[in-house]
C-alpha cells in the first residue's frame, strides 16, 4: 500500500522543513512548494491526497490558490495563517478550505488534524460505515467500544471512569442530539436533578481533558449554550 501524499505550501522554508520531519515520521510522502503557482504546477504533475496551504505567499496567495484548486479537485485543504480572528477563519472555510489553523501552531496538532481530514475524505469517498462492528461507535478519530468499555482517540487509548464512559456513550447513542444536563443526570444517576448540573459539568470537563486535543475548543463534545451537550464528529 503506497503512502498518502501531502503537499506542503508555505513561503517560510523553516516551517515547511519542520512539518516535513513530523509528517515523514508518520509515514506520509511529502511534496513541497513555496508559493501558490508552484503548488498548482505540482498538482498538475503529482497525485496529492491532502494540501496544507499558507494564506500569505508571493506570486499567488493561499486564498487564490485554494479557489483555483477547488475548481477541479476535492481533496482536503488545511489553511495556515497568522490571522486568527473568527472572521479570518470563516473566510478561509468559505472559499473551500476544510480546516483553518492559526500560526503559531503545534505541529502534532496539525498532524492530527491532517489525519482526521484524510479519514473523513476516504470515508466519504468509499461510503464506509460509521461502525466497524456492532459494539463500536465511531466518530472520525474517536472510537467507543461499548462491549469492552474502551475509548480511543487517533489510536491512543483513553482511560475514562465508569461514569465518564457512561456519559460519553449516552451522548454517542444520541449523535447530534442535544441532551440537557438534567437529561444526562436523570439517565445516569437515577435520582432527582436538584444541583446535578455542577456534577455533569465537572464530568464533561474531565472527558474533554482526556479526549480533546484542545479542551477549550472541543471537536467532539460540543456545548449548546443554554441547552446542554451533544457529541458529533468534527465539522
Amino acid at each position: 500500500m503506497k503512502p498518502e501524499t501531502i503537499l506542503l505550501v508555505d513561503d517560510e522554508k523553516e516551517i515547511v522543513d519542520l512539518l516535513d520531519i513530523y509528517f515523514r515520521n508518520e509515514g506520509y510522502r511529502l511534496l513541497k512548494a513555496y508559493d501558490g503557482l508552484e503548488a498548482l504546477e505540482c498538482l498538475n504533475n503529482e497525485e496529492v491526497d491532502l494540501i496544507i496551504l499558507d494564506v500569505m505567499m508571493p506570486k499567488l496567495d493561499g486564498v487564490a490558490a485554494c479557489m483555483k484548486i477547488r475548481e477541479e479537485r476535492n481533496m482536503p485543504i488545511i489553511m495556515l495563517s497568522a490571522k486568527n480572528t473568527d472572521m479570518d477563519k470563516i473566510a478561509g472555510l468559505s472559499i473551500g478550505a476544510d480546516d483553518y489553523v492559526g500560526k503559531p501552531f503545534n505541529p502534532l496538532e496539525l498532524v492530527a488534524r491532517a489525519k482526521s481530514q484524510l479519514r473523513r475524505y476516504h470515508k466519504l469517498n468509499t461510503g464506509g460505515p460509521t461502525r466497524r462492528n456492532e459494539n463500536e461507535l465511531v466518530f472520525e478519530d474517536l472510537i467507543i467500544d461499548t462491549a469492552k468499555h474502551e475509548v480511543s482517540v487517533d489510536s491512543r487509548k483513553v482511560k475514562l471512569t465508569p461514569r465518564e464512559f457512561a456519559i460519553l456513550e449516552l451522548l454517542a447513542r444520541h449523535q447530534g442530539q442535544v441532551l440537557s444536563m438534567e437529561q444526562i443526570y436523570r439517565n445516569l444517576w437515577n435520582e432527582p436533578f436538584l444541583d446535578g448540573g455542577n456534577t455533569v459539568m465537572v464530568h464533561i470537563r474531565n472527558i474533554r481533558e482526556k479526549i480533546e486535543l484542545d479542551p477549550k475548543q472541543p471537536r467532539y463534545v460540543q456545548t449548546v449554550w443554554g441547552i446542554g451537550y451533544k457529541l458529533d464528529g468534527p465539522s
